[in-house]
């Protein structure tokens, strides 16, 4: 039977018999042992002449090595290396080198040197995994003496001059990988379309070196790189949220039934398409490398598909009751890098003391070149010599591929701000632009001629509006670098002289004198004219630049509207009884109307106008001119009263007067000729031979001449 223990056992020796026929008996279960790599057990010495079953120790790896590493060079990955082992087994089928931890694919290399030294040992570097194999030329076991050997010539080389970071390294006797953060152990075995439940099952049913197996619980960057970017395959992990819909648990190993605080999802994972209830890493080519994602318990059920399981990752070590094994042995190196803090600047000279850190161990130097040259200073802190212009140094902790600049910055007073005016005018509120310059730097512009903060910083300030007269002070700044002598700029706020805009008339066929309105000025007019007044004949539109003397030289533009005024002329006037319309051949609001050339108004229709001859008055109302023309209003009395008290005694048409060929003729309601009327006789009593006529109402035809209409009414007798 094979006896699997983590500590040297006492040797058991049953001597059964001594007897030929036993001497080529093999132990069954330690040749099934030895076709399983998941159980990757140590071989038995088999003694050809007895019949004796043998407990084998396990071989104790010991390895010391932290050191400091410079990219693009070789070190071996120990110091010191021994392994020790039971003198009744004597060699293994391989030993394996990981970079267990900082891994950096593509430019991590483990491989073998001296290699004429170690003709029995081959080689075999996995670029996935950064895992070299030592096994024996041609098969079989090689001794662990030739490893023990070969392992201390293994050498790690990193391509990049930019490497930095720490690499780990684990060195065993089994398949596994070892992480030593952890002290655990990580195997990945394939199985195509394996179940969660299976591998679950699986995993808990094997062992390595008496650990027990289950299905990998990765709490950490680490464990996750290790087991899933740098692992073989793809496959499960302990992972579910079966029992609770989104909440991720560890359902395997010692963390069962812990939450997940440490996860690795895919994008856009665990999305739980399709009652996906099982943690997954992810297969490559598939998202991010070793990323995790949520599936089925069967997965895909497709051959090849990117989610049908390929196999699953087995954990061994932490179990209760389990003591470490020793089969495994880490070193590391460290990139060194040195970190300066970049020093305050300084003003026109001075030396500076630059402070630096570097990894732990490493020996700090400083230099003025960025490869080679002799130190300038060690240890993590230099002072340089007095300078006067910005300078470089460079640090580095032993590595020149990492050395780092880090700058001392002198930085320039700059001088005295020259500005372009120190005094500056404008014409009523507004901004001003201000300009001023320095040698280096830039200006600050203050309302203060010391302290204050800047309302402005820029070589170019258009101030906010001034309405009043003020002062700034421009001051030169380079970075810390200040000249407090500060420039003053004066601003004036002169006002322009006040014109007013006029609208002026222009009597047709006369001129005009237009004035500027300010005397003391000087003057431009659109004309060309430089005097205050100017005469014109026609209209138009007329401006006047207004200047003010020296200093101030403020110009206002006056503008004057002259507008050519016509003589009014009268067409015709309407008369429809008392109401009275006057028309002209061309209407203009600057003409004004009258019937009594007295009150004159705007509208050209009057009321109420008294009958008999009358005038028409119209003129222009900036006294330019007028016209006027006579009118007739004929007013035909509505009733009379013919009773001899004087009062409405007869009826006349008022105005008939003035048209001496007029006829008036009467009628009763039977179109009876009562009456006619004519220049010799203007009224009518309300007789018809002397005889008085009833009261009733009577009616009247007016017929001026053969040129106008006939007007025709009627009117009320009344007694």
């Amino acid at each position: 039977m094979k006896t699997i223990n983590f500590f040297k056992i006492t040797i058991l020796f049953f001597v059964l018999c001594f007897n030929q026929s036993h001497a080529n008996e093999r132990v069954n279960t330690l040749d099934k042992a030895k076709t399983k790599p998941v159980n990757d057990t140590l071989k038995l010495n088999k003694r050809k002449n007895t019949k004796v079953t043998f407990a084998v120790t396990p071989p104790v790896l010991k390895a010391t090595g932290d050191q400091l590493y410079c990219p693009q060079t070789n070190i071996k990955i120990v110091e010191t290396f021994s392994l020790t082992h039971d003198p009744l087994e004597t060699g293994t089928q391989a030993a394996y080198i990981q970079v267990s931890s900082g891994y950096s694919s593509g430019f991590d290399i483990l491989s073998l040197s001296n290699t004429l030294a170690h003709p029995t040992i081959v080689t075999d570097w996995d670029p996935v995994a950064g895992k070299l194999t030592l096994s024996k030329v041609g098969g079989g076991d090689v001794l662990y003496s030739d490893l023990e050997a070969a392992i201390k010539d293994v050498v790690f080389s990193n391509s990049s001059a930019t490497a930095s970071g720490t690499r780990t390294f684990s060195i065993t006797v089994g398949q596994a990988n070892y992480l030593p953060s952890t002290g655990h152990y990580y195997l990945y075995v394939p199985s195509i379309g394996i179940t969660w439940t299976a591998a679950k099952i699986a995993a808990e049913t094997s062992n390595y070196y008496g650990l027990k197996g289950y299905l990998a619980t990765l709490l950490s960057a680490d464990e996750a790189k290790l087991s899933g970017e740098q692992a073989s395959g793809t496959g499960w992990i302990g992972g579910s949220d079966q029992e609770t819909e989104g909440v991720w648990k560890w359902v395997t190993g010692p963390e069962a039934g812990t939450v997940m605080s440490y996860t690795f999802w895919n994008t856009n994972e665990p999305n739980n398409l399709g009652n996906e209830d099982y943690a997954h890493i992810t297969q490559p080519g598939v998202g991010i490398r070793g990323s995790w994602n949520d599936l089925s318990n069967s997965g895909s059920l497709t051959p090849g598909d990117n989610y049908q399981p390929k196999g699953y990752v087995v954990e061994y070590g932490g179990s209760p009751g389990e003591l470490p094994l020793e089969i495994a042995a880490s070193t590391k190196i460290t990139i060194p890098v040195a970190t300066a803090l970049t020093p305050n600047p300084i003003c026109d000279s001075g030396s500076f003391t630059i402070n630096a850190t570097a990894t732990s161990g490493a020996t700090i130097s400083w230099y003025d070149q960025t490869t080679g040259g002799t130190p300038l200073a060690t240890g993590s802190s230099f002072t340089t010599p007095v300078i006067n212009t910005t300078t470089t140094y460079y640090v580095d902790a032993g590595c020149e591929s990492n050395r780092k600049s880090v700058v001392a910055v002198v930085n320039k007073t700059p001088t005295t701000p020259a500005v372009a005016s120190s005094n500056v005018s404008r014409c009523g509120p507004g901004s001003v632009n201000l300009q001023a310059t320095t040698n280096v730097g830039f200006i600050n512009w203050y309302t203060n001629a010391t302290g204050g903060i800047p309302v402005f910083s820029g070589n170019n300030f258009t101030t906010p509006t001034i309405s009043s007269n003020a002062v700034y002070y421009a001051e030169a700044s380079n970075n810390s670098c200040l000249n407090t002598n500060r420039t003053a700029v004066n601003i004036s706020i002169y006002t322009p002289p006040v014109v007013t805009d006029e609208e002026v008339p222009l009597c047709q066929n006369q001129k005009k004198i237009i004035d500027a309105g300010i005397s003391g000025m000087t003057y431009l007019w659109s004309t060309g004219a430089t005097t205050q007044t100017i005469e014109v004949g026609t209209g138009g539109t007329y401006t006047v630049d207004v200047t003010s003397p020296a200093p101030e030289g403020c110009t206002s533009r006056k503008t004057i509207k002259v507008e050519e005024h016509e003589i009014p002329q009268i067409d015709r006037i309407d008369v429809n009884g008392t109401r009275v319309v006057i028309y002209l051949k061309k209407e203009q609001d600057y003409f004004e109307y009258s019937v009594d050339g007295t009150n004159f108004q705007d509208s050209n229709v009057f009321y109420d106008v008294p009958g008999g001859l009358q005038t028409a008055y119209v003129r222009e109302k900036s006294g330019c001119g007028g016209t006027a023309k006579n009118f007739v209003v004929l007013v035909f009395p509505a009733f009379f009263t013919p009773n001899n008290d004087t009062f409405n005694d007869f009826w006349e048409v008022t105005g008939m007067e003035n048209y001496p060929q007029a006829q008036v003729t009467i009628f009763d309601r039977y179109g009876k000729l009562l009456a006619q009327l004519s220049i010799s006789r203007m009224s009518w009593d309300g007789t018809f031979n002397k005889t008085p006529l009833p009261a009733s109402d009577y009616w009247y035809a007016l017929k001026i001449d053969n040129t106008q209409p006939v007007l025709r009414g009627h009117f009320s007798l009344k007694r």
